[in-house]
């Protein structure tokens, strides 16, 4: 969260503003001034989207509780959701757990690749759904490795290559997503296929009879 708010957030905060910081100053002791959240875009905490799962202690984090004083403006509604409703039934069945805690971390079990990419598909999915048409997705290269390389089997060699390749520390790659799936919110308006456009098919007659105002033309 450090990072995108170092990279995304706005400017220095000063007290009077009207809007709560993005972080606050020595956030996780980094000796770090305070980051507003004017003029920024929202930033959403989402826990799909998280590093390898388990063992390593570095990969486990804290309460939520803890974050939220640190980082005011950040949105973390989703992030015990997510746990709860999405990965966990993906891992341990029809599960309803509502934790502040890190409930998915365990000292013993780490997360196999297969399911970090399961994951990571999951999180696309929920991102499609997303209005937005830009969106900075801030996370561990070990979580987009397995994603991408899930993603885009249809593609053509070469961009599957392109997609799969390492990230470099701090890497900030562009990656356009066609959702031809139909999973994403807005409302199709044009006839092509995946994407059909909500609504009756007419026949041109009964459209006239309907619309009379509206010429129809017979092809």
């Amino acid at each position: 969260m450090q990072t995108a708010v170092g990279v995304f957030g706005g400017e220095g905060y000063m007290d009077g503003i009207d809007v709560p910081p993005l972080m606050v100053a020595n956030a996780g002791n980094s000796i770090r001034p305070a980051i507003s959240s004017l003029n920024c875009p929202p930033f959403i905490a989402v826990e799909l989207c998280r590093e390898h799962l388990g063992v390593h202690p570095c990969d486990r984090r804290r309460n939520i509780d803890e974050y939220k004083p640190l980082f005011p403006a950040i949105d973390f509604s989703l992030a015990s959701a997510f746990s709860c409703r999405h990965v966990f039934h993906a891992y341990m069945g029809d599960i309803h757990i509502e934790s502040d805690a890190d409930i998915l971390w365990k000292p013993d079990v780490r997360e196999k690749n297969e399911e970090l990419a399961a994951r990571g598909m999951k999180f696309l999915n929920w991102l499609w759904t997303r209005k937005e048409k830009e969106i900075a997705v801030v996370t561990h290269s070990g979580f987009l490795i397995h994603t991408l390389c899930a993603f885009g089997n249809d593609c053509h060699p070469s961009v599957k290559s392109e997609i799969c390749k390492s990230f470099n520390n701090c890497e900030l790659r562009s990656v356009v997503i066609v959702d031809r799936s139909m999973i994403g919110s807005d409302s199709p308006t044009t006839n092509y296929p995946g994407k059909i456009p909500s609504g009756p098919d007419l026949p041109s007659d009964k459209a006239k009879e309907m619309h009379p105002d509206i010429e129809v033309t017979k092809l």
